[in-house]
């Protein structure tokens, strides 16, 4: 039995949809998004009761203690999820399968402190990184199903066309892993819809449209959030309004979670 097949028979009947955005610290958002004044050490606990994900780029940049994991925890309500963007010295190498140190020294860092808060792992790749089966197996091989008795998930973030392939995406699903569905000019759109979970990130966000994507074009996004919750195996759902006009950003986040009855 594969990795993808193990998830299924263990995932939680009742699924979960978080939708958000990428970071809290962005200042168009301030007097935009948080109230005028809002002291900038209370914008997560601000953004976190409006929305119910984050997905954290700073982990894709730096590396992050303990405590600050748990101080993350400790400021978002129950239910909340941050989604954590792997930290860049695992994925950008020419040779996958060497990556198993950074793998481990990013998975140990500490984040299991956010305990049931620990939404999917994304694993970003660069534009210019070719699917080579051999190589991304190995590299998929590395990844650790849990830490700390804290069950992993893990998004694949892949950028090259190459990627773009039913192999790919069967080999991605072996390993319990899902593809990133990204809804970009620049990026190839991949979607499984035998996937364990669905993660999607929207980046075509408009500045003269106050909740960046149309009403009708969310209403389009919240049906299929419901296709994916619903029917004979229902699965979780993560969605970031992320990139294109990041200031509003926010505004569709909100906008989902209304269309979607998670916000009156």
């Amino acid at each position: 039995m594969d990795i993808s097949a193990r998830n299924r028979e263990t995932s939680d009947s009742h699924p979960r949809i978080r939708v958000g955005i990428g970071g809290w610290t962005f200042e168009p958002w301030r007097g935009n998004f948080y109230p005028a004044g809002l002291a900038h050490s209370k914008e997560l606990q601000y953004a976190s009761r409006q929305l119910t994900a984050i997905e954290v780029n700073g982990t894709y940049y730096s590396s992050f203690k303990p405590p600050t994991f748990a101080k993350w925890r400790d400021e978002t309500p129950e239910g909340f999820s941050f989604s954590l963007k792997a930290n860049r010295f695992a994925t950008h190498r020419r040779v996958l399968a060497e990556a198993g140190d950074s793998i481990a020294r990013f998975v140990e860092s500490g984040i299991s402190e956010l305990k049931n808060k620990l939404g999917p792992i994304v694993w970003q790749f660069m534009p210019t990184k070719v699917f080579e089966p051999g190589d991304f197996e190995a590299f998929l091989a590395l990844l650790p199903q849990q830490v700390d008795g804290l069950q992993l998930r893990h998004a694949l973030d892949v950028r090259h066309p190459s990627f773009a392939t039913p192999g790919f995406v069967a080999l991605a699903r072996r390993y319990g892993c899902v593809p990133v569905y990204t809804d970009s000019d620049q990026f190839p759109a991949i979607a499984d819809a035998g996937a364990d979970f669905a993660y999607l990130r929207l980046m075509r966000s408009q500045a003269d449209v106050p909740t960046g994507y149309t009403v009708d074009a969310i209403a389009q996004w919240a049906q299929g959030v419901r296709t994916w919750t619903s029917g004979e195996w229902p699965r979780d759902v993560f969605v970031y309004f992320i990139n294109g006009a990041k200031e509003r950003a926010p505004a569709g986040a909100m906008e989902l979670l209304r269309q979607l009855g998670l916000r009156t």
